[in-house]
């Protein structure tokens, strides 16, 4: 079973952003690969303690963690799981300031060396509720960096290859020692040596992409997805950034998104009310034909199961709410009105609710549990 992520931190479960950063920073730097080099052990808690943080400085991964535990991320979810070096390093270098040489944002690699990461791209992509609903794989057209052709590079002269310079400074403690990210390189290791005049300094030039992005069912607006690899090139042997994709969704005619469910509002006549009818709505699905009882009541909420948005996180799909709204003519002609004026005293039209009847308070309720 999977180690708890506030116990991997030492926080409780009612900690603050603030405590969770800190001791996420305080776990990290103990145990950093820098400072324990060739310790396994050493590594795997690092890689823990990096996944915890991921989960637990996200509100929305922490309220499904909260309720799910770790099967909140199972089967695809986002978030936990699977951490690589280079992923802690490029999402959570900036929390070291300027421990270890002055981080690694930035950087991929451990223990020497480091590869300079490219920048990340972002985009928008727009959503139909259908799309959200049954996933969909959208190409895009992106405008990226890449190393231009003929471009070849050489060992950095002022730290000799190694992305990185030491500096001794004689103190009232003795002599101190630190390393400090290469300037002239910036910790690439390498500078350019020759390159064609279409490329800038770092060697790239921008070239259009057509990226094909796989989008899951269940995401919601304002979501963000990670394309690894398809952001801007680095220099030399870098490592390329990522494609950041956030999610907005087109709101749709008649149906309004609630988590995973979905809600409906049917408007009939008095007279399909008392008759009974049968009405075709919509569905992400498709339109489909429900069937009416006579003597139905304005505030029924219809559910249709299955019919909502299937869960991000692989625990099925929610529903459909069809809210009835019986709708109450404004004008009447003078031959209605005399009908509805013999109806006043009809004790048929006098309201009658049984026990059966819930109240609208009680079907909200219903509706949410």
């Amino acid at each position: 079973m999977k180690q708890d992520y506030y116990e991997i931190l030492g926080v409780s479960k009612n900690a603050s952003a603030a405590e969770i950063k800190k001791a996420y920073r305080k776990k990290a730097l103990e145990y950093h690969p820098d400072k324990n080099p060739g310790d396994a052990k050493a590594e795997e808690m690092f890689k823990k303690s990096a996944e915890a943080y991921e989960v637990l400085s996200d509100p929305n991964k922490r309220a499904k963690y909260d309720q799910f535990g770790h099967a909140a991320f199972e089967g695809g979810g986002f978030g936990g799981g699977g951490m690589n070096m280079e992923d802690i390093f490029s999402q959570f270098g900036d929390i070291f300031g300027s421990a270890f040489g002055g981080g690694f944002g930035g950087f991929g690699g451990f223990g020497g060396q480091r590869r300079v990461k490219g920048s990340n791209l972002r985009i928008r992509v727009k959503l139909t509720l259908e799309e959200v609903a049954n996933g969909v794989e959208k190409k895009v057209k992106v405008r990226r960096k890449v190393q231009a052709d003929g471009v070849t590079y050489k060992t950095c002269p002022t730290c000799n290859g190694s992305g990185q310079v030491t500096k001794i400074t004689n103190t009232i403690l003795g002599r101190m020692q630190t390393s400090a990210t290469c300037n002239t390189c910036g910790g690439a290791g390498q500078t350019i040596d020759k390159k064609p005049n279409d490329a800038d300094a770092q060697g790239l030039k921008v070239a259009e992409e057509t990226v094909s992005i796989k989008i899951p069912a269940g995401v919601e607006d304002g979501m963000q997805l990670k394309v690894s690899g398809k952001g801007n090139e680095a220099l030399g042997n870098g490592v390329p950034g990522d494609l950041l994709v956030a999610i907005e969704t087109v709101e749709h005619d008649t149906l309004k998104r609630e988590g995973d469910n979905l809600h409906y509002d049917l408007y009939i006549s008095i007279s399909d009310a008392v008759l009974g009818t049968s009405k075709e709505i919509d569905t992400v699905g498709g339109k489909v034909r429900i069937k009416l009882e006579p003597g139905i009541q304005s505030g029924k909420i219809l559910r249709l199961r299955g019919k909502g948005i299937a869960n991000l996180n692989g625990y099925g799909s929610g529903d459909l709410l069809v809210h009835v709204n019986v709708w109450t003519p404004k004008e009447l002609t003078k031959e209605q009105r005399e009908f509805f004026e013999r109806m006043r005293n009809d004790q048929n039209f006098a309201p009658n609710p049984e026990k059966s009847d819930k109240s609208f308070f009680e079907k909200v309720k219903d509706m949410f549990s």
